[in-house]
């Protein structure tokens, strides 16, 4: 029990990342609006994924995350999280049946809606303008009027995720995630593509095998008919976060109500730094980015500060390091943890370290992105760890933005359809490849 913990302790920390909110009596009225609205998500559930995430621990099921790179309050829509939802589902039934392994969903999805950037200001068109920090800060529209931030975002993504997350809810819910839906999971607008050819024929073999279950009376097994998507997102506005930490009635902890998941960002880990403090006292499971500027030891003083009593399942290493810096840094870092007794999970986030650009565009190599997938995974057999999943940047729309695999996009037709304001995601077809490229390791 931490006992100088309170949800409003961080605030004696320096925080990274905040907006410069420039009207306080506005962001006072909007957090005590915020914190009087019924959580998003329940402590139980959260509980429940913890669980979940105690067996992806121990090798036996494994860990998908994904979403979007920055959720848009335009984006919340039923064609989109349905469009989502759809390549969620086909990925997990791809790596779960090949696997025999439980697929443990997480999307970056109902409350990812700000992002940590690298300077206060951009130049757009010759004039100097505050960097866009996600909707739920600020417009993405350049004009000076757009880019103030203001703390009636954090309202409006509230009831966006709100939203979201009711349509999950039914999706997950109400039969469409039933296996015997597995047809209908590859109605995208690119099926004819070779890649959704092959789920197709993977489909037939499972809906062979489900008419046998029939047969025998197994098929209507809970299991069978319904899913469970969590949600996650980077716990950057620690405003916000306060707001939505609520005591769980039934147990006395603390839970943060926005989100099943959290995670801490590269920018924002540091062991004397806002986040960091804040996370420590919430229960719910937390992720922590690590990139090629981490240092081992303040990683496992983190580890001690966030997880003193090294509870199974509750925190997940969310490794970016770059197919080409995997190797030179992950295998030490595994054996010093291994050695201090860390329990933690093993997750392989191949998308930010491999960014490069394309003209103005941000891109990402389909290849570079199974190669560190696939360094990740044998250095982790080698060091005697379990490889725990992967943390995805990901669309169910066929968007163009990062390069390579079956859906044909290249460095001159990546301008085609471009959409995202941020960072560069793997489309449907890019994000089913990489499940069978995935299952195939996982066979090996």
């Amino acid at each position: 029990m931490i006992v100088d913990w309170t949800k409003e302790s961080w605030r004696n920390y320096k925080a990274e990342q905040q907006p410069l909110w420039p009207d306080h009596s506005q962001k006072q009225q909007t957090l005590s609006e915020l914190s009087g609205l019924p959580a998003l998500v329940f402590a139980g559930e959260s509980r429940t994924l913890l669980s979940e995430l105690k067996s992806v621990s121990r090798g036996e099921s494994i860990l998908l995350q994904g979403g979007e790179c920055s959720e848009e309050f335009s984006g919340c829509n039923g064609s989109r999280i349905h469009n989502f939802l759809r390549v969620v589902l086909q990925m997990a039934i791809i790596i779960s049946y090949s696997s025999s392994k439980k697929v443990v969903k997480i999307g970056r999805i109902a409350g990812q809606y700000a992002k940590p950037r690298s300077s206060l200001t951009e130049v757009v068109n010759g004039i100097e303008l505050p960097t866009y920090r996600g909707d739920m800060v600020n417009g993405f529209s350049p004009t000076l009027e757009d880019r103030i931030p203001n703390p009636k975002r954090m309202i409006e993504g509230y009831f966006r995720s709100a939203a979201t997350l009711n349509l999950i809810r039914a999706f997950t819910k109400a039969g469409y995630a039933s296996i015997h839906e597995i047809g209908d999971w590859q109605k995208h607008d690119f099926s004819d593509n070779p890649v959704m050819v092959k789920y197709s024929k993977l489909a037939d073999e499972i809906s062979r095998a489900l008419d046998f279950t029939k047969a025998v009376s197994l098929s209507d097994l809970p299991q069978l008919s319904e899913t469970v998507l969590y949600t996650s997102h980077e716990g950057l506005l620690l405003d916000y976060e306060e707001s939505m930490t609520r005591i769980d009635t039934t147990t006395g902890g603390w839970y943060d109500t926005s989100a099943h998941m959290l995670w801490i960002g590269d920018r924002t880990r540091q062991l004397d730094g806002a986040h960091v403090e804040f996370m420590s006292g919430v229960k719910n499971p937390i992720g922590i980015k690590i990139g090629p500027s981490i240092r081992v030891e303040e990683l496992d003083a983190i580890l001690n500060k966030l997880n003193p009593e090294n509870i199974e399942g509750r925190i997940t290493l969310i490794n970016r390091f770059g197919a080409d810096k995997v190797a030179d840094h992950l295998p030490a870092i595994i054996r010093y943890l291994k050695k201090a007794g860390r329990n933690v999970i093993w997750c392989c986030d191949p998308m930010h370290g491999n960014t490069y650009k394309v003209g103005k565009h941000k891109t990402r190599k389909f290849e570079s992105i199974l190669s560190e997938i696939g360094q990740f995974w044998s250095i982790c057999k080698s060091e005697g760890v379990y490889p725990g999943g992967v943390h995805l940047e990901l669309t169910g729309e066929n968007v163009t933005e990062c390069i390579g695999g079956m859906a044909g996009v290249s460095e001159t037709n990546i301008h085609h359809n471009y959409q995202t304001n941020v960072d560069p995601r793997l489309n449907a077809v890019q994000g089913v490849e990489l499940a069978f490229e995935l299952a195939d390791i996982l066979k090996r």
